[in-house]
C-alpha cells in the first residue's frame, strides 16, 4: 500500500524578497502554485546536490547523476534527451540562465543554490510571463541581497572521501551604495572509483538605490571540473559490490558559466517601468562515454538581451512586458578514434572524426499583457496572454549529408551523422491563462486556473540528425489543463492542497527509424500536499508529497529497440514523491530528522522492468556557539540503504545510478 505522506510550504510569507517566477507579486495572491525556500531553509539543509534541497518541494525530484549532473522533474516523468531540459525554465534574478534555444540538460550546477536567497519553484506552466521552456514548470534562484543577514560570514565543511567545501560571505551597506560578494568552492572524492569533482561559484552583487533608476547589478560566474562515472550495469547492480564500479573511467565534463544583468526601475504614469539588460557566455566539453565511439562534445553559447516590463495598480491591475534576446550557439562533436569493439555494423556507421560541426544564430522576440481585477472583496480574476517568435539561423561547418569526416561513405547504407544544410527555421507560438483566487473566510483561500505553455525545439533536436532525415519538421511542445487549490492558513498550522491535470502535445522524440518528430501525445494527472505544524516555537512538524499518473496517448516504435503504448505509464514517472521532517529546538542544538520517500516506477516504455522505489532517512543538526560561531552536522543516509538514485533500461540492460551509503558532514561556522 502506498504509504500517504502530506506537504507543505517551509517558510513564512514575510521573510521573502517577493520578484516571484510568476509575475514578480506577492505569490499569496496569485492562483499558481510556487514553492519557495527562504536562505535559512537554504543553509540549514546544506545541500551537498541540488537534489536535497528540491526534495521539500511538493511534486518535484532533481535525480541525481554522477557528481553534479542532474536531470529534472516537476508534475512530469523524469525528462532525457537532446532537449528534455526545454521543459523547464530556470531562471537567476528572474533571468534565464540559457539562450531558449542552447538549453543544458545539467543546468541547476551553474547556479548558486548554496547560497540563495530564495529559490522558488513553480509548478505547472509559465504561462505569460516566462513563455518558452516553462512548459511544466519553473526553478528560480534570488541571491541574498546586500542588505540581507549575514554581513560576513565563513564556514567549512568536511565529510568523506576527501569531501572539502568552503562557503564564504561578505556585504557592506551603506546610504548612496550597497554590495555582497558570496562565494562557494568543493572538492571531493566518491565512493565509486575515479569519480569526483572541483567546483567553484561567485554571486557579486551591487546596488545604487540614489542613482538614477536605482540600478541593481548582479554578476554570477561557475566552473565545474568532473570526473564522471555512468551507469553501473546489470540487474540490481547498485545492491551488491558493483556500485562501487566505474565503468567509464575515462568520463569527464568541465563547464563554466558567466552572466551579468542590471535592473533599473522608474516610476511611469501611476506604475513602474522595469529595464534588465543582461549578457551571458556558458562552454562545455564532456565525454560522451553512454554511446558507442564514445566521441567528445564541445558546446557553447554567448547570449545578450532586454527585458521590459511596465506595472501598474489602480481598479484594474497588471503588467505589460516585452523581451529580446540574441544569441550564438556552435557544436562539435568529434570522434577520436575508430571504434571497433561493437556490432560491424556500429563500427561501420559511427566513423571516426567529425559528426557535427555547425554554428547557430538565434533572435527571439516575446510580448506579454496579464491583467487582474478584483470581483469583489474576497475575490480577483486574472487573465494573461503572450506571443513569442524564434528566428534560428543554422550554419553547418561541415559537408552536408552523412558521409564521413574525410568526404568518403560508410558501409551498411551509410554514415550514422546526418549534417543538414544551411537553413533558417522560425517558430511562432503564443501561451494564455486564466485564474481567480477567492478567499474564503480569514484562514482559506481557493485557487483555480486554466493555462497553456509551450517550448521551442532546440537546437540539438533541430540540427543534430540521423541516417535518411534531411530536416526535422518540429512543432513547438503544449501543455495545457486546469488546476485547483485550497489553502489553509493558521495560527500554528498550514495546509496548502493542488490538483491539475494536464494534456501535452507535439511531443518531441528520436523514433526507430533514428528521425527526430514531434507527433507524441502523453497525459499527466495529480495532486499535491504541502504542510507545516508549529505547536510551539520549539518543535515543528512538516511535509510534501505528490501522487501522480502519467500515461502515454499514443503509439510508436521509438529508439533502442522499445516501443511505446498507448495508455502505458511513462517510465521514470513516480507515482509517489514526498518527504516529512521532524524538528526540536533545544539546549542540545537544533535537531531535524527527515523521511524522504521515492515511490517506484516503471523503467521502459513497454512498462515491463520497474525499480520498488526507497526511503531514506537524514538527520541534522546545528548548535550556536559563542562569538558568531556555530557547528553543526549532516548524518545522510542513516540506514545504509543501499539504493538507486536514478534506474533505467536501455537496449534491454538494466542501468543504474547507486546511492551514496551512510555519509557523514561536519561543519564550523562563523557569522556576524
Amino acid at each position: 500500500m502506498s504509504p500517504v505522506i502530506l506537504a507543505i510550504a517551509l517558510v513564512s510569507p514575510a521573510q521573502l524578497d517577493r520578484i516571484t517566477v510568476t509575475a514578480r507579486h506577492d505569490a499569496a495572491s496569485r492562483p499558481e502554485a510556487v514553492a519557495e525556500l527562504d536562505a535559512r531553509t537554504v543553509a540549514r539543509t546544506a545541500a551537498s546536490h541540488p537534489n536535497e534541497l528540491f526534495n521539500r518541494v511538493p511534486g518535484a525530484w532533481i535525480s541525481r547523476g554522477s557528481g553534479q549532473e542532474q536531470l529534472t522533474a516537476i508534475r512530469s516523468p523524469v525528462l532525457t534527451g537532446t532537449g528534455a531540459c526545454a521543459a523547464f525554465a530556470v531562471l537567476e534574478d528572474g533571468v534565464p540562465i540559457r539562450p531558449s534555444a542552447f538549453c543544458n540538460v545539467n543546468n541547476l550546477f551553474e547556479l548558486n543554490t548554496e547560497q540563495a536567497g530564495v529559490v522558488e519553484v513553480l509548478r505547472g506552466p509559465g504561462a505569460v510571463v516566462l513563455g518558452s521552456n516553462a512548459l511544466h514548470g519553473a526553478i528560480a534562484v534570488q541571491p541574498r541581497r546586500p542588505g540581507a543577514a549575514p554581513a560576513r560570514s565563513l564556514g567549512r565543511e568536511g565529510g568523506p572521501h576527501g569531501y572539502r567545501r568552503v562557503l564564504a560571505s561578505w556585504a557592506e551597506s551603506g546610504p548612496g551604495a550597497q554590495w555582497r560578494i558570496d562565494g562557494y568552492g568543493v572538492s571531493t572524492g566518491s565512493f565509486r572509483d575515479q569519480e569526483g569533482f572541483d567546483q567553484q561559484k561567485l554571486s557579486a552583487q551591487l546596488s545604487l538605490p540614489q542613482a538614477w533608476g536605482a540600478p541593481r547589478m548582479l554578476l554570477s560566474a561557475s566552473n565545474l571540473n568532473q570526473e564522471t562515472a555512468g551507469f553501473v550495469t546489470g540487474l540490481n547492480a547498485f545492491r551488491d559490490d558493483r556500485r562501487f564500479r566505474n565503468e567509464n573511467p575515462e568520463a569527464f565534463r568541465d563547464a563554466s558559466a558567466f552572466r551579468l544583468q542590471a535592473r533599473f526601475e522608474w516610476p511611469l504614469a501611476g506604475g513602474t517601468l522595469a529595464w534588465v539588460p543582461y549578457v551571458r557566455a556558458d562552454d562545455m566539453r564532456f565525454l560522451q562515454h553512454f554511446i558507442p565511439g564514445k566521441p567528445l562534445e564541445q558546446n557553447d553559447s554567448r547570449s545578450a538581451g532586454s527585458q521590459w516590463m511596465w506595472r501598474f495598480d489602480g481598479a484594474l491591475r497588471g503588467q505589460v512586458g516585452f523581451d529580446i534576446e540574441f544569441a550564438r550557439g556552435s557544436l562539435l562533436e568529434d570522434q577520436a578514434a575508430p571504434l571497433t569493439d561493437s556490432s560491424p555494423l556500429q563500427n561501420a556507421i559511427r566513423p571516426q572524426g567529425r559528426h557535427y560541426d555547425y554554428t547557430v544564430d538565434t533572435r527571439s522576440l516575446a510580448w506579454f499583457c496579464e491583467l487582474e481585477h478584483d470581483l469583489g472583496e474576497r475575490t480577483t480574476a486574472l487573465a494573461g496572454l503572450r506571443y513569442e517568435r524564434l528566428r534560428l539561423d543554422y550554419d553547418n561547418r561541415a559537408s552536408d549529408g552523412n558521409l564521413r569526416d574525410d568526404g568518403t561513405a560508410c558501409g551498411f547504407g551509410g554514415c550514422l551523422f546526418n549534417r543538414p544544410a544551411d537553413r533558417v527555421d522560425r517558430f511562432d507560438e503564443a501561451s494564455a491563462q486564466l485564474g481567480v483566487q477567492h478567499a474564503l473566510g480569514r484562514n482559506w483561500q481557493l485557487s483555480a486556473r486554466y493555462a497553456r505553455g509551450f517550448r521551442f525545439p532546440q537546437a540539438g533536436e533541430l540540427y543534430r540528425l540521423q541516417r535518411g532525415q534531411d530536416v526535422a519538421d518540429l512543432r513547438p511542445e503544449t501543455l495545457q489543463g486546469p488546476e485547483a487549490g485550497v489553502v489553509f492558513d493558521g495560527e500554528d498550522l498550514r495546509i496548502d492542497l493542488r490538483g491539475f491535470a494536464y494534456e501535452k502535445r507535439n511531443v518531441i522524440l528520436r523514433d526507430a527509424q533514428g528521425f527526430n518528430i514531434s507527433d507524441g501525445r502523453t497525459r499527466h494527472r495529480g495532486g499535491e500536499a504541502d504542510w507545516r505544524w508549529t505547536p510551539s516555537d520549539a518543535i515543528w512538524l512538516e511535509g510534501n508529497a505528490s501522487y501522480s499518473v502519467q500515461r502515454y496517448r499514443f503509439d510508436r516504435a521509438i529508439g533502442g529497440g522499445e516501443t511505446i503504448v498507448r495508455g502505458n505509464e511513462i517510465d521514470t514517472a513516480p507515482r509517489w514523491l514526498g518527504g516529512l521532517r521532524a524538528g526540536h529546538d533545544g539546549m542540545l542544538g537544533r535537531f531535524e530528522l527527515e523521511w524522504v520517500h521515492q515511490g517506484g516506477y516503471f523503467l521502459d516504455a513497454a512498462n515491463t522492468a520497474r525499480y520498488d522505489g526507497h526511503d531514506l532517512l537524514n538527520l541534522r543538526w546545528s548548535k550556536a556557539l559563542a562569538g558568531g560561531l556555530s557547528v553543526s552536522a549532516r548524518l545522510m543516509n542513516l540506514t545504509d540503504r543501499r539504493y538507486a538514485e536514478r534506474a533505467d533500461v536501455a537496449f534491454g540492460q538494466f542501468r543504474y545510478f547507486p546511492g551514496a551509503g551512510r555519509e557523514l558532514f561536519v561543519a564550523l561556522n562563523w557569522q556576524r
